[in-house]
């Protein structure tokens, strides 16, 4: 069977999986969905004869042998709410096929797969959370303190679930690759198939509540009111002109949630729940728009005469990736004769929770017209085989050198 009959193969046995009827796929963190994923992809273990595991957390592992040092290439199997079919589900299944191609070619390349858990932030506000804790970047009192809509803790989640939030610590590992559709529309406009990565974003994130008085929207003053969800709206449009100042060093700032009480016609907002999301690669400029919100916020809660509460879950810092690994990878491309760009990654992964577990190498492939997280998410899967010959050469020269 040629390479790509066997990646549409894959693709079209998880199609059905988390398909909702916006036409997208919801399939959250730690959710029956995801675990159907992780299902589907030990099935495809199984046909080709390899082995698979689960760790303390629920990642779920492919590979051949079960080996104390190894190269390691994975990706995320959850989605976001009615997302797309190919974020995450690219890195895991390219790490699949490059496992194909060492078994079919009996290459001695100690290399496993890893499905993490959770990579996207849809449930509890907190990304990376299957890599993260596997690479003891995510504390245990965060995940105890934050809550999905229904008031369970993440830590509270995991251990219904029968997993252990204080697993131990990944070894052996030897690299860390990543295949990941970009997200943006940089390689398509200019373009190009492949993507070399040097620092993938980080973000600060905020669950920011504004408490108002819920009144009467026609008995209610205008000079009398005190609108929640009019402070908001400030907020909003300020975060926005703030990241406009620091775009020129690749911030962006987003409020990509809003819970407005009682979100009625005839009553003034008396309470906003908001999610503020701050990333970029440049520490300092993300440190600028944090300080100028924050700020921004409590001189219009004061102003309106309003009560808050800001939480911030979430301030990482952008990861820079190992340089040998990106520009090696950059030469195997060229000698492939492959056209790429050096460049960063707005949107965090699980990647960057290796950079100091091991050298570790990221490869963008373009999705048309920029779109991901959406059900539109389309990509080309020659793509993906390009994608993957990048990084199986570059384990190839990794090996003989080992």
């Amino acid at each position: 069977m040629l390479d790509i009959d066997v990646i549409k193969r894959w693709f079209d046995y998880l199609y059905s999986i988390g398909a909702d009827e916006t036409g997208g796929v919801t399939r959250l963190g730690y959710t029956k969905n995801e675990d159907v994923m992780h299902g589907a992809i030990r099935n495809f273990a199984r046909e080709m004869g390899l082995k698979y595991s689960s760790d303390e957390v629920g990642n779920t592992y492919v590979y051949e042998d079960d080996y104390n040092e190894y190269y390691l290439i994975g990706s995320h199997l959850d989605s976001v709410i009615s997302g797309g079919r190919y974020d995450g589900v690219v890195g895991v299944l390219a790490g699949l096929l490059i496992l194909k191609w060492i078994k079919d070619n009996n290459l001695n390349i100690p290399l496993k797969v890893v499905a993490f858990r959770c990579e996207e932030s849809s449930s509890f506000g907190i990304a990376t959370v299957g890599s993260g804790l596997i690479t003891k970047k995510l504390q245990i009192e965060k995940m105890k303190k934050v809550k999905n809509t229904e008031g369970v803790s993440l830590y509270e989640a995991l251990r219904f679930r029968g997993y252990n939030p204080e697993c131990k610590k990944i070894e052996g590992v030897l690299n860390y690759f990543e295949l990941h559709i970009e997200q943006g529309r940089i390689l398509e406009d200019e373009g190009l198939k492949i993507g070399i990565i040097n620092s993938i974003a980080a973000a600060t994130r905020y669950w920011l509540t504004i408490d108002g008085r819920q009144d009467h929207s026609g008995a209610t003053p205008m000079g009398m009111r005190q609108d929640a969800l009019c402070a908001a709206g400030e907020i909003i449009i300020e975060l926005e002109n703030i990241a406009k100042r620091e775009s020129i060093h690749s911030s962006v700032g987003t409020v990509g949630y809003l819970g407005n009480y009682p979100n009625a016609f005839n009553v003034v907002p008396g309470r906003v729940k908001m999610g503020l999301d701050i990333r970029g690669v440049d520490k300092e400029s993300i440190d600028r728009i944090d300080d100028e919100i924050v700020k921004f916020v409590d001189e219009v809660c004061k102003k309106r005469n309003l009560n808050y509460e800001l939480d911030n879950i979430s301030k990482a810092i952008p990861v820079k990736l190992d340089e040998n690994l990106k520009n090696e990878l950059s030469e195997v491309a060229t000698k492939l004769g492959t056209e790429h760009k050096i460049m960063n990654s707005g949107a965090g992964h699980d990647a960057m929770k290796f950079w100091d577990i091991a050298p570790t190498g990221m490869v963008f492939i373009p999705c048309r017209d920029g779109v991901s997280h959406n059900k539109a998410e389309e990509i080309d899967y020659d793509d993906i085989i390009l994608g993957s010959k990048i990084i199986f050469e570059e384990l190839k020269q990794l090996n003989i050198r080992r």
